[in-house]
């Protein structure tokens, strides 16, 4: 789950295709390639409108597990996550929220499910936790 800046309608989806390699200038980042990368895929599910549509609570499922792959994906499409440091175009959200958000002290990405199958004894393997408090404080003041 996230909270991605600029407009996003309800009940959208978007399925991301693209090919991510370390940035070719800043080495601690990852970035989309036309070529030479690994295959990345990125389903996203716009959950609820947040602040007049100037953001979004997003749902994203990964069926590649790249580095940085939902931050960067988000990124590439224009609606990088509230809080993301690295990936964001600097662009503030408007609106009468502005400074609260841009106060916010992380990224706004939340892993409420993660599953895989163990590698020794093949079993599926499922876990959840709860959105965080200042993430739900956060969707609170935009909605």
């Amino acid at each position: 789950m996230g909270l991605a800046g600029t407009s996003f309608e309800a009940g959208n989806q978007l399925k991301i295709i693209t090919q991510l390699a370390r940035h070719k200038t800043d080495r601690q980042r990852q970035a989309v390639v036309l070529q030479n990368g690994k295959h990345a895929v990125t389903r996203v599910r716009v959950v609820q409108e947040l602040s007049g549509g100037a953001a979004a609570v997003v749902e994203c499922k990964l069926e590649t597990g790249r580095t940085h792959q939902i931050r960067v994906h988000m990124s590439y499409v224009g609606h990088a996550l509230i809080g993301d440091q690295t990936y964001s175009r600097r662009r503030k959200l408007a609106g009468q929220h502005t400074e609260q958000v841009a106060a916010f002290s992380r990224q706004a990405l939340h892993a409420g499910l993660l599953g895989f199958k163990h590698p020794l004894t093949g079993r599926n393997l499922r876990f959840t936790a709860p959105l965080p408090k200042d993430m739900q404080d956060l969707i609170t003041l935009l909605s």
